[in-house]
């Protein structure tokens, strides 16, 4: 009786990597905090794919309602999204995590194979109830009011801090 080989390949699919969207209102002022993002951005990239999206300030916004200047910024916002783009919005009524709580949160949206994770830092007013309807989250750095501008550099901090927190590197002390 001949003896017959099979070849058994078995192919693994690779995994797609999350990547990380953050998408901020109106362009960084200040060089100091533009090299401190930049340090942290650096950092981020043995970690995860990023975007930095900067949409530009609306040029006559002193001219139009905070009401229509949500409007038109939302509508910029809704402009940089995917439809399969989980969003998740940093605001003021959003929910309160701790360091480990927020890797806890990005592990599991690695997990689950989400594609694109976006957060969006609004302008002073905030966003428009159409960014609100499609947003699929809301997180809140504090319940202090902090300037747009510095708090750019307190998520990108937070982000890289979950990914030590996440890969057990010594970053973080509970």
């Amino acid at each position: 009786m001949p003896v017959i080989f099979v070849k058994v390949v078995l192919v693994l699919k690779r995994r797609r990597k999350m990547r990380i969207t953050i998408i901020v209102v109106g362009k960084t002022q200040s060089k100091e905090l533009i090299v401190l993002m930049d340090e942290y951005r650096k950092r981020l990239r043995r970690y995860i794919q990023m975007d930095w999206v900067e949409l530009p300030d609306y040029k006559n916004r002193g001219k139009v309602s905070s009401d229509e200047l949500k409007r038109i910024e939302g509508k910029s916002i809704l402009s940089k999204l995917n439809n399969d783009d989980e969003l998740i919005l940093f605001d003021e009524k959003g929910k309160e995590l701790t360091s480990v709580q927020f890797s806890s949160f990005f592990k599991k949206k690695m997990n689950s194979g989400l594609k694109n994770l976006v957060f969006v830092v609004g302008g002073a007013y905030g966003f428009s109830d159409e960014v609100y309807a499609r947003a699929n989250g809301k997180l809140a750095i504090s319940q202090f009011t902090f300037p747009h501008q510095l708090i750019r550099v307190f998520i990108l901090e937070q982000v890289y801090r979950s990914y030590t927190i996440i890969k057990g590197e010594p970053y973080h002390h509970s």
